[in-house]
Parts: C-alpha cells; structure tokens; sequence
C-alpha cells in the first residue's frame, strides 16, 4: 500500500511524552504513515518547541499544546508529581482545542496515536470519537513487566531471587526495570507512571510496539492475545533500513545540537572496526566515581575512543584527562548517532541500553557492551547479551554498584577482539538483516503498518 504520500482524508495525531528518546520513534512511525497516504501531525508541548531544532523540509506538521509549564516544563514545576499532573490537566483541554482546530477542514482529526506514558490521552480521543491507539517505546519484555505489576499477577516486593513472566526468560530481580526492582521507593511518581501505562489499555482501538516481530516471537504471540496489537518498528530513519522514504537519513527533531563535522572528520581517519564509541544518551546520568572508572578502563583498552559527555557531566571526568587522552579519544557533547554507528570504523557500541540506542546499534550490526543504568535498561542489557546474542554486560561490583576499570577494559577487548566478540558481531549482523527485512515491503512491521493505515482510511470516510 502506497498512496499519494499522505493526501487521503486520514489525519493522525502523534503524541509522545515530550522528551527526546520518546519523540524520535514516533516521529518516525508518523513519516511512515505519511509515506502510506496518511496526514501526519506531531504534538508537542510549547515549552519543548522552542528549543526544538525542527527539519523544515520534514513531511510531518508540528502542532503545540500546553502543559501548563510554557516557559520551563518539568524544571519549572519542580517535581515530577506536578508536572505529570499539569500535563494531564491543562494537556487535556489544550490537546481538545487542538482537536477543535480541525473540524471543518479537509482532514479533521481521525485518530490520535498517544505515549504510552500517556493514558489520559485516550480519554480526550474518545470524548471526540476518534480512535484512540497507544504506542509504547519499549520492549514487549519490558512491557509485561509492568503489565503483570499493574494486574498485581506480580507481588511486590519479590519473593526470591529470581522473577519469572510467561514467554520471557527466568529473570533475576536485578534484570527488571529498576523502578520494579525497588517497588519505586526511588522515583514513586516514575513507578506509577510506567505501572500506570496500562490503566485503561484494554480500552485502546490499537497497541503499538516500536520492535519488530522476529526480535521478540514469544512474548508478541502472547499480547496479541490481550489486545489488537501491531509491532511497526524498528522506527530508525529510513535510508539506514529500507531507504524506500526517500531522503530519510535523521530523526528530524533535535534537542541538542550534534557536533556531526568533528565526529564524522575524526572517524574518517580510523581504521575500519578500531573506534569504540561511547554515549549514555540524553538522560542517563554517571556518578563520579562509575565515570572516573569508565575514563580509566577506556585509556587501559588502548583502543580509539568517540565518547558523548553531556555539557552537564563534564565536571565529572578526571582532572585533565581530555588533554591526556587527546591522542586517543575525541570527546563531543552530542554526535549524529546513526552516522557514528554506521560508519566502519566503529568496532563497538558502550551503551546505557536505552532502547532506542539498542534498535539502532542492532539496525546497523553494531555488537555492544552493556552498561545499564535504571528504567528498562537492566531488561534491556539481559536481552542485549543472553538472548539476542549482540553485546556483553559490564556488571558492577556488589559494593558501590560501580563498574571497575578492569571489566570496563576487559568487556571492551572482548567484543573488539574476543572470540566471543566474534560471534557477537555476526548476531548483529543476522539482526541487522532481519531488521531490515520487517520494516521493507511485505515485511512483518510493514504488514502492520498497512493494517493499520487501512483502518484509519476506513474509519476516515
């Protein structure tokens, strides 16, 4: 199904909880739709549009609401619990005037493809009769986790030391997400956020997951069961996968500004398969002593090194250890991440397991080591080394929960030069070719994007 790039009478609004790694996913899963003949409208908060760094050219309108916080968002409410609050109440009223907008256009809203952070949302979409579809950015996996806690079919805390779910594999309490794992005596307003995803699921016209059906059989055969449900990713721009969206090469929306010379001239004079590249994303942050460790055992692989240090996490690294390393590493604040990891000179991928960063290593055949931080990664990093077969996990020691110089530097040369690095870097590849083959024509993700387009098409007439 391909009609004339988005000029059917369908018109979709796509809302992610505004941060960056929730915003890049669907902000892809909207130019696919587009490409399928779908009017496309991402929303967003007015406080994040103004730093936002939008492709002008891009095939996706971008529309605004408030969360009651216009000028600073969630610093400017000062806790999690009032801003969650505010953007439910004020995102409320303001996402129905946007819905209003549209009535008496050529293409009034048909549907409203909401965060699965969001379940409120669903409510707005069915005050307006419009179909309601929840997206989630994170695994299946990591899904039913909390699906199981919410459904109280897991107890809280855990009895033992190990958690089993149907269709997943036999988990240690350290391999759930980590607002599971401390029952959210850490971040309760992120426990009841994450848990509270599935309040009013079973309300949803649809639920969509951004993998792809091969990557997770088991536990995709299993949901589907629950829920209408599609898996339509990996959502990674397109000229990386399938290259049928034409001029697709980047996300489109940024929130930081990569510095892409520096990385891409510096990469281009290393030998193909010699750089490890490192990059904890946009919100993972390292204690000084786990970044200290990290610095050491970086400089003892004595391999290239391209590491992503934040403006924020600066103060962190060793006194003078840029200038030490300058032979050795080259340190950015934000890079063009797909270019990185596609280029051949990247040998591996040190990861916080954010799964974003996992679809696009796995899109692009890059083998990892796992340094999870919290959330989903610990989930995350299991799948990484013991069921896709594509990384190695640098754990920490039972103290301090810091990872030492010498696992960091050991887990490195491993994966750069060890044996099983070797049979790391064919998974990856296996997976980069299944990856591939879902989203391009006729593939799985693709067979559900189409089902779903011709729903909304059905349902815009």
């Amino acid at each position: 199904m391909d009609l004339s790039k988005g000029d059917s009478k369908a018109h979709v609004l796509i809302f992610p909880y505004p941060v960056q790694g929730h915003i890049n996913p669907m902000l892809q899963f909207a130019k696919r739709l587009f490409f399928k003949g779908v009017k496309s409208t991402l929303v967003t908060t007015i406080y994040l549009s103004k730093s936002m760094h939008a492709d002008p050219s891009s095939s996706v309108a971008i529309e605004t609401i408030s969360d009651g916080f216009d000028e600073g968002g969630s610093k400017q409410a000062g806790s999690t619990e009032v801003y969650l609050a505010s953007l439910q109440l004020t995102g409320s009223e303001t996402m129905a005037k946007l819905i209003g907008k549209f009535d008496g256009t050529d293409h009034p809203v048909t549907a409203i493809v909401y965060d699965g952070f969001l379940p409120w949302v669903l409510d707005v979409a069915k005050k307006f009769q419009l179909l309601g579809v929840v997206f989630f950015t994170q695994t299946c996996a990591v899904s039913s986790i909390y699906y199981h806690v919410h459904r109280g079919l897991i107890k809280l805390p855990f009895s033992g030391t190990d958690v089993s779910v149907p269709e997943l594999p036999l988990l240690q309490v350290s391999e759930t997400p980590s607002f599971v794992s401390d029952m959210g005596s850490t971040y309760p307003a992120a426990y009841e956020l994450l848990v509270n995803q599935f309040s009013n699921i079973d309300n949803a016209d649809w639920v969509l997951f951004n993998t792809f059906y091969q990557l997770e059989e088991k536990v995709v055969e299993w949901m589907a069961k629950l829920w209408k449900m599609g898996t339509i990713g990996p959502t990674v721009p397109s000229m990386y996968l399938d290259r049928r969206l034409g001029d697709d090469k980047e996300y489109g929306i940024s929130l930081f500004k990569p510095k892409t010379s520096a990385c891409m001239s510096w990469l281009n004079g290393k030998p193909s398969g010699s750089v490890v590249y490192v990059s904890f994303g946009s919100l993972a942050e390292l204690n000084q002593d786990q970044m200290g460790e990290l610095t050491w055992g970086l400089k003892g692989s004595n391999y290239n090194f391209l590491w992503v240090v934040r403006e924020s996490e600066e103060s962190k690294l060793p006194n003078k250890f840029v200038e030490e390393t300058s032979d050795q590493g080259l340190f950015v604040s934000w890079c063009p991440q797909l270019e990185v990891l596609a280029h051949e000179s990247i040998g591996c991928f040190v990861t916080h397991c954010g799964f974003n960063s996992v679809l696009e290593a796995l899109s692009l055949g890059v083998a990892m080591v796992a340094m999870p931080q919290w959330t989903d990664q610990p989930t995350n990093a299991k799948y990484v080394e013991d069921v896709w077969g594509i990384g190695i996990r640098a754990l920490p020691d039972e103290n301090g929960g810091v990872v030492g110089r010498q696992v960091v530097e050991k887990c490195i040369k491993e994966v750069m030069e060890g044996e099983k690095g070797k049979e790391m870097k064919k998974n990856a590849r296996k997976w980069k070719n299944l990856a591939r083959e879902a989203i391009d024509e006729g593939g799985s993700s693709d067979k559900d994007i189409d089902e779903f387009v011709a729903k909304l098409l059905c349902s815009s007439y």
